[in-house]
């Protein structure tokens, strides 16, 4: 058989440009590649590199500004080639080919699917939109699709709507529409990026299954280094708009050429090993926070009203620990396992139902926080600073960077006027960003420097202790070592404390001296930062961390995970309940 039977879709020369305002955004340039049946490509770059463009002009869903300027998009099924790139977006033609010869899954499921219809009738009205089924029919094939996709009582959760399903749950949903109507090819942008590692594990294991077993084409769209040595069999590298190099995922892993595709590797490697950990803090200091038996409780069990969906969420349970001076601890674990939470009850942002928090401030007095008044917790709140995990959104775009990173100063009557200007541009310096651009708005900024600006923000206050919320979870690998270092460097210089949440292990790795690792709202073991990633000791623990992806295709790790049993999450189904972590 010739090889170019295999080929299902075939990009030639392709070039789009965005038409703004001032002037011409050139997104994409000439690129081409080949998506081949029962092989998955791996689309990779940093977050403006016009990879999701490029996969949203496959199906030519563009925004109305982008417009393909040139090459060809050749399908092929049926025994014919049809130029996508030649079809009227609005046309019955392309509507014919979007689900029912390509499935999209989408990076946000939240806002890809409707709130006000179940999940089932979405299901069945793509069915029905591209196959001669009845209504009857198409739910059972929705069905069907819900079990396949290893979704626990299908019949049940079918009926259910987005919100009542969890993250990993939503994603599973989304792959059994995508995959509604037996497409020739997949397209999955960004499917696990606001995933913990376990459950983005199953989800690529589940769309890598699904693809052999249908013979699909797969381009899979990410900016994880590790996903893209553990699911491609090749790979595309984008750069501003052009693939720099492309080939099977072991030449590109091992025998890489273009300096920006080895420098992405080594940006992933540097993590991996560990190597940030310079001088951690002494644990024979007296502890500068103190946490003993923390809880937190939402709702309130109803047991006298059987099916009432009324009952009591432990957000947190017993929670015990110290944080020394100058020392970075971890808290990781999986989605729900309360560990954003914990980090809000330290804050006192959230009540705890039980425990007491202990700072012990520069005069070396102890302060129970749980005890604090309004006027005495914002004291506290100077001294323990956070930083957030979207740099996007936790930045007010009316403001400048010289109001935003001022503000905490001037609420707090510290500076104003020249002297405020002044405390500004130390502070943007201090973190690396030109203190002429404090007049400009976040948007004139990029991610990396957005987290800059909060990071910046945090520290006016002259804290002692950051709580970082996944504060390196929305940038891109080298970014988000630029990001590690630079926190590296000001602990070191300013002394300060951090307490670091995330789910991205080779991040805790590479920041932490020690770790606590979380599940269902309890501490189920701490230890140093090394023992826990490569020795952990409890059963969670060692599924935790045998989920996350390796950066190396020869040693791939998911496949031979621990696994607890079946993926079968619970729905998120509450009547009552906060937010779990």
């Amino acid at each position: 058989m010739d090889a170019s039977d295999d080929v299902a879709l075939s990009v030639r020369d392709l070039s789009l440009d965005f038409h703004l305002r001032t002037h011409i955004l050139h997104a994409v340039r000439d690129v081409s590649f080949d998506l081949r049946r029962g092989r998955t490509l791996c689309l990779v770059g940093e977050s403006g590199s016009g990879k999701s463009v490029t996969a949203r002009a496959l199906l030519r869903i563009v925004d109305k500004a982008g417009r393909i300027t040139g090459g060809r998009i050749l399908l092929r099924t049926e025994g014919r080639e049809i130029d996508v790139a030649a079809l009227d977006p609005r046309s019955r033609d392309i509507r014919a080919i979007r689900g029912r010869r390509i499935g999209l899954i989408f990076q946000e499921p939240m806002s890809s699917l409707s709130p006000v219809h179940s999940i089932g009738s979405q299901i069945v009205e793509a069915i029905r939109l591209h196959t001669p089924l009845d209504r009857r029919q198409a739910k059972q094939r929705a069905i069907e699709l819900l079990r396949q996709v290893e979704i626990p009582e299908p019949e049940r959760m079918a009926d259910r709507y987005t919100f009542e399903f969890s993250g990993g749950m939503r994603q599973r949903a989304m792959i059994a529409m995508a995959l509604a109507c037996d497409p020739d090819i997949l397209i999955a942008d960004e499917p696990t990026t606001a995933l913990d590692v376990t459950t983005q594990a199953e989800i690529l294991d589940l769309a890598k299954r699904l693809q052999v077993e249908r013979g699909m084409a797969m381009l899979l769209i990410t900016h994880d280094i590790g996903v893209v040595a553990e699911v491609a069999d090749d790979v595309a590298v984008m750069r501003f708009g052009r693939i720099v190099e492309q080939g099977p995922v072991d030449d590109i892993f091992h025998r890489a050429q273009h300096p920006y595709t080895r420098r992405l590797l080594a940006s992933t490697a540097k993590l991996e090993a560990g190597a940030g950990r310079r001088g951690g803090a002494a644990t024979t200091e007296a502890p500068i926070l103190s946490v003993r038996g923390l809880g937190k409780v939402y709702g309130e069990a109803r047991r006298w009203l059987p099916g009432s969906g009324r009952y009591a969420l432990r957000a947190v349970d017993d929670a015990s620990f110290d944080l020394h001076p100058g020392e970075s601890l971890g808290i990781v674990g999986e989605s729900g396992s309360g560990k954003t939470t914990l980090g809000r009850l330290v804050l006192r942002i959230v009540e705890p139902s039980a425990g007491t928090v202990t700072y012990r401030d520069r005069e070396g007095r102890e302060v129970e926080v749980t005890g604090l008044g309004k006027r005495e917790l914002r004291r506290f709140h100077r001294e323990v600073r956070l930083v957030f995990q979207d740099p996007f959104s936790s930045l007010n775009p009316r403001m400048t960077v010289k109001d935003i990173i001022g503000d905490p100063l001037r609420v707090n009557g510290l500076a104003q006027g020249p002297a405020l200007a002044a405390k500004v541009a130390g502070l943007m310096a201090l973190v690396g960003l030109d203190p002429q651009a404090m007049e400009r708005h976040p948007h004139a900024f990029s991610g990396g420097q957005r987290q800059r600006i909060g990071i910046a923000r945090a520290l006016a206050l002259d804290p002692r202790i950051i709580i970082a919320d996944e504060a390196t979870s929305a940038l891109d690998v080298s970014i988000r070592s630029q990001i590690l270092d630079l926190l590296l460097e000001l602990r070191a210089r300013l002394g300060l404390s951090f307490l670091f949440i995330s789910h991205d292990i080779s991040v805790v790795r590479y920041f932490c001296d020690r770790v606590i690792v979380m599940h269902k709202g309890r501490i189920v073991e701490t230890g140093d930062a090394e023992q826990i990633c490569t020795r952990p000791r409890e059963p969670y623990t060692q599924r935790l961390i045998s989920a996350v992806p390796s950066p190396d295709p020869r040693r791939k790790r998911m496949l031979h995970r621990l696994r607890a049993g079946r993926p079968t999450e619970p729905p998120a189904v509450t009547a009552r309940s906060g937010a779990g972590g």
